[in-house]
């Protein structure tokens, strides 16, 4: 009886909170991005997209995401940064080509799931090819299904995303490419403090 009790307290807690993507992630799991109005925090989904997930907790401990803009920002869809090689706003920022680098490491084979894109979803941005994601990610402002099943589902932000929405938008004419763009201050892995 209590089993039974139990396991429907779970479906019960699974339905109010939307499943998986409500769990908090543990804190090797937990990415704090610091904008300047304050903390993002995303749950990184190594359960999806382990190889990606891997590479974003790098460049992240390595300090590679600090400071990085928001180069590319379109309302009602998605905000992007992460290019670590031509996006750093204290370090080799270049407007011309934010958007167009990546890393030092290799580009990722796709890690493609079946996790929906809705609002506060966290997917690795990529060239033509599936398998050309690298650094940079973007977060979902909105829902978009044309992107199911195309893109690489990183992870989900738990809280921050009224912050999100702050930041500041690219022109429409332009593919959302943000003049004098806003920027990740700092980027952080939880289970290693401040």
């Amino acid at each position: 009886m209590k089993l039974r009790k139990l396991a429907s307290s779970l479906i019960i807690a699974a339905a109010l909170f939307g499943g998986s993507a409500a769990i908090a992630a543990e804190p090797e799991n937990t990415m704090i991005v610091t904008l300047e109005q304050g903390d993002v925090t995303i749950a990184l989904r190594p359960d999806l997209a382990p190889k990606h997930v891997e590479q974003i907790k790098a460049l992240a401990r390595a300090g590679e995401y600090d400071n990085v803009a928001f180069h590319r920002v379109i309302e009602g869809f998605m905000a992007q940064t992460g290019d670590v090689e031509f996006g750093d706003m204290k370090d080799g920022f270049d407007p011309n080509r934010a958007g167009t680098g990546g890393s030092s490491k290799p580009d990722l084979p796709a890690e493609f799931s079946s996790e929906r894109y809705v609002r506060g979803t966290v997917g690795m941005a990529r060239a033509q090819s599936p398998d050309s994601a690298n650094s940079q990610f973007f977060i979902m402002l909105a829902p978009n299904p044309g992107l199911e099943g195309q893109y690489t589902v990183v992870g989900t932000v738990e809280s921050g995303m009224e912050l999100i929405d702050q930041v500041k938008k690219g022109d429409p004419a332009m593919n959302g490419v943000v003049s004098e763009p806003d920027r990740m201050v700092k980027v952080r892995i939880a289970a290693d403090g401040n």
